[in-house]
């Protein structure tokens, strides 16, 4: 299994034919709790001294399925199933810090992100400092004894901006800290993060992976390759854990973070993934190649469209002429930059408006990366979180409409979308 390649991955990685059904899909595995041989063997189980199902807000047979086969598109050495996106995302930063560490994020990323981070994480005493990521140096300058981790999307929402996440990880190595990579956008199909340095890799399973709009889910991947033993920034890590009888996780080896996000994060925070969304995720990736080169073809189309249409300011895309974000995406992207972007409309807020309500085929929906084409108006929506000074330094603006592209025929796409610029 080592040596397969992406399409087979996605079909086979993390599964055996169940050796008593024999059964060739993944089984759904909708149980609570496990039984165990003996007393013995629970004790065993609960002390880490051997593995084991014990209670599926901990671990599910399906979830592990997924976890694995995701772990293996991505490089890692194991992943870890969450009930979203976010709460993925949460779990990470609570493994990593404590009440007094701070985060160097990026400020180019998803507007519920940024409030999660600087709101709600600020109330359990961790501080993020949110950095324009166009400039890796600014994370070096963010930096302090207190950092716990960088954070980046490797495309970020609604922009696409594309930050260079090799320059990033080499800062992030040299100040022995962690760099964490949102690869929801991007999918392992467009980009490996993990092969550019990063450390965790970060996905919403409710977007491409699953790529159909009907599930809930996220995940978390841990490359196994940062060293936690004798880093001084970490002593979660190298000294002994209490409820775990003196376990120090760094004598682990490779797995001691993600078995500290299971064991101690997930185990206290509960921000489990329903297996059924597990399997439903599952499905979703076995198409995951096809589904992205549609979309990227698509995207691509759509955007050299809107970029010389006279109604349209601007567009936002990695891979036109002109774009600031052309040479990462050269380098880092040969397959596609995605079909999630930005483009903003002659006129403002109303005219904004009834270019979107005067769309057909797409709708205005609050998601992205679903089979189907939709928009919607992130200073109203998924931005509307934000102040104005946030939203100006996130380069939004009244009459910014962001499209996720979906896998509709290409023509039928720009066909919507310029009637509806018609009626502007």
């Amino acid at each position: 299994m080592e040596n397969l390649k992406f399409d087979t991955l996605s079909l086979h990685a993390g599964y055996r034919a169940d050796p008593s059904t024999r059964s060739r899909a993944v089984p759904l595995y909708m149980t609570t709790a496990y039984t165990f041989d003996s007393t013995e063997a629970s004790r065993a189980v609960f002390a880490l001294e051997q593995s084991g199902n014990i209670y599926t807000r901990i671990g599910n047979p399906t979830c592990d399925v997924l976890e694995n086969r995701l772990a293996a598109l991505e490089g890692g050495i194991a992943g870890l199933a969450a009930s979203s996106g976010h709460g993925a995302m949460y779990m990470t930063f609570l493994c990593l810090c404590s009440q007094g560490d701070e985060i160097v994020s990026s400020r180019d990323i998803y507007g519920g992100a940024v409030n999660m981070m600087g709101k709600t994480l600020a109330q359990s005493g961790i501080t993020v400092h949110f950095v324009d990521s166009g400039d890796p140096d600014n994370f070096a300058r963010a930096t302090n004894e207190n950092t716990k981790a960088y954070f980046v999307e490797t495309i970020g929402n609604p922009h696409a901006d594309l930050p260079d996440l090799r320059a990033i990880s080499d800062i992030a190595k040299k100040n022995g800290i962690p760099l964490i990579a949102d690869n929801t956008i991007a999918t392992p199909y467009l980009l490996k993060p993990i092969d550019l340095g990063a450390d965790i890799v970060i996905h919403s399973c409710s977007k491409y992976l699953s790529g159909n709009g009907t599930i809930i889910g996220g995940c978390v991947v841990d490359a196994g390759k940062f060293t936690w033993k004798d880093n001084p920034r970490f002593p979660a890590f190298n000294t002994p854990d209490e409820s775990y009888h003196g376990l120090v996780y760094a004598d682990l080896g490779e797995p001691a973070f993600i078995v500290k996000l299971r064991t101690h994060i997930l185990r206290d925070i509960g921000a489990t993934m329903s297996p059924f969304n597990a399997w439903v995720t599952l499905h979703g990736m076995e198409t995951l190649s096809l589904r992205m080169q549609k979309t990227c073809a698509n995207g691509r189309a759509v955007a050299e469209f809107l970029s010389s249409h006279p109604k349209v300011a601007k567009v936002s895309y990695p891979a036109l002429p002109g774009s600031k974000h052309k040479a990462v995406c050269d380098k880092y992207f040969p397959k596609g930059c995605g079909a999630t972007f930005t483009f903003d409309i002659k006129g403002g807020r109303e005219e904004c408006a009834r270019f979107c309500d005067s769309l057909e085929m797409i709708q205005i929906m609050a998601n992205l990366g679903d089979s189907v084409s939709m928009c919607v108006c992130p200073s109203v929506t998924t931005h509307s979180q934000l102040s104005d000074d946030q939203l100006k330094a996130s380069g939004l603006s009244p009459g910014t409409i962001r499209l996720s592209v979906g896998i509709e025929d290409e023509s039928d796409i720009i066909c919507d979308i310029s009637s509806a610029l018609d009626k502007v």
